[in-house]
């Protein structure tokens, strides 16, 4: 059904060796504006600011989510048997494209959007884009199945589950590539016993139980890779900050104030198309916060001046009340405005929630007696876990002078 290219395309890959090409469909989604903006994204956002070789792309990360769904969908007997020709294409082009949406650093623009990234990915699929061209020109219903996959509202919930489930290819490839360039081995287990040990039992994926021991690492590196480097207080600084820097840019265009640089006002405005959104990547927007500093309002050209060259804001845990309105006086009394330079954000996580929401979030083990059974019910180290109070970690964030 899909045309395939004359010879296999392989490109280096340091975290899975090889990512191999083989349809001409996914060569040719490759080759778009809009997969091709994703170079100009960093994977970790902030994360940068803490561990100097964090620069790695949505753009990779993308080819290694699509390259591990490839791995699943013919190195493994059970789904190569389970899926057709026309469903493997579906859930390796919904794994490659799937972070279309994402803005400049990350999750950390997607407060400034108002709009998540997953709604991009949406609507560059379904609209006017050069990716949606070249699906349609393969199949009227290719964009749509593609997309019902990345939203979870596909038929066959097993190709929803290859891509974005509590074990799916999109986390196994982010905690390996993180932990990778961010040079930690928090994020590191044992994929290829995973990879292995999957399987397709009653329309649903599931781990072999002699494979479970990989997937409580797996579960443990979750955890650990969230509080040492997504949740570092260094990055969420940064991020907080340009948060604040932006409400200062929009109160500033609220007083009928000239614009300083468009693209910004765009996105502040909450009218973005597609063409917009293609635009906004980490150099326009840090070309903006080199305008931004060069302003006449001295708060917005100074919390532009810091994230530019890293003058963070400092930060301290927050106990209780009394202390966010302490610092908030003494901060004022320095002669800084509290609204932008007091600042607080609060980190929560678990490693895993099976009992939230729907049956997505479950991780099934095939018993030895062929039944399927929830992770924590054969984990004690998983339902140790589940009984462990939520962490949460409440900070503020004030400048250091």
């Amino acid at each position: 059904m899909f045309d395939k290219l004359d010879e296999i395309k392989v490109l280096r890959d340091p975290i899975h060796g090889y990512v191999k090409i083989e349809y001409k469909v996914i060569w040719d989604c490759l080759g778009t504006k809009e997969f091709q903006r994703l170079r100009r994204i960093k994977q970790l956002g902030a994360s940068f600011m803490v561990y100097h070789t964090a620069e790695h792309s949505r753009f990779s990360h993308s080819l290694g989510v699509y390259e591990l769904s490839r791995q699943l969908v013919f190195d493994n007997q059970s789904i190569n048997d389970y899926l057709s020709e026309y469903e493997k294409v579906c859930v390796m082009l919904a794994a490659l494209l799937h972070d279309l949406g994402h803005g400049p650093y990350s999750h950390a623009f997607e407060a400034i959007m108002n709009t998540s990234h997953e709604e991009f990915t949406k609507m560059i699929i379904l609209g006017n884009s050069e990716i949606n061209q070249v699906l349609n020109s393969y199949n009227e219903n290719l964009a749509k199945d593609v997309e019902s996959i990345i939203a979870k509202k596909h038929k066959n919930k097993v190709l929803c589950q290859i891509v974005s489930g509590q074990l799916d290819a999109d986390r196994m490839d982010y905690l390996l590539r993180d932990a990778y360039f961010t040079g930690t081995a928090y994020g590191e287990f044992d994929i290829a016993r995973i990879l292995r040990t999957l399987l397709v039992k009653d329309n649903t994926l599931c781990v072999k139980e002699s494979g479970i021991h990989s997937v409580e690492d797996y579960i443990m590196a979750r955890y650990h890779m969230y509080w040492q480097v997504y949740y570092h207080p260094v990055a969420r600084s940064y991020e907080i900050m340009m948060h604040s820097l932006f409400k200062c840019y929009f109160n500033y265009l609220s007083k009928g104030n000239e614009s300083i640089f468009k693209p910004f006002d765009d996105f502040l405005q909450g009218d973005i198309s597609l063409q917009a959104h293609y635009q906004m990547d980490e150099a326009t927007c840090n070309y903006g916060f080199k305008l931004l500093a060069q302003s006449s309002d001295k708060v917005l050209s100074d919390l532009a001046t810091r994230l530019i060259n890293r003058d963070l804001f400092k930060y301290s845990d927050i106990k209780n009340e009394h202390d966010l309105i302490a610092k908030r006086k003494e901060i004022t009394e320095k002669g800084f405005d509290d609204k932008y330079y007091v600042l607080h954000d609060q980190a929560n996580q678990r490693p895993y929630q099976p009992y939230h929401g729907a049956d997505e979030n479950f991780i099934y083990i095939l018993s030895q007696d062929d039944n399927l059974k929830e992770l924590s019910v054969l984990s004690p180290i998983v339902r140790a876990l589940l009984n462990v109070e939520d962490q949460n970690d409440i900070k503020m964030y004030y400048p250091k002078s």
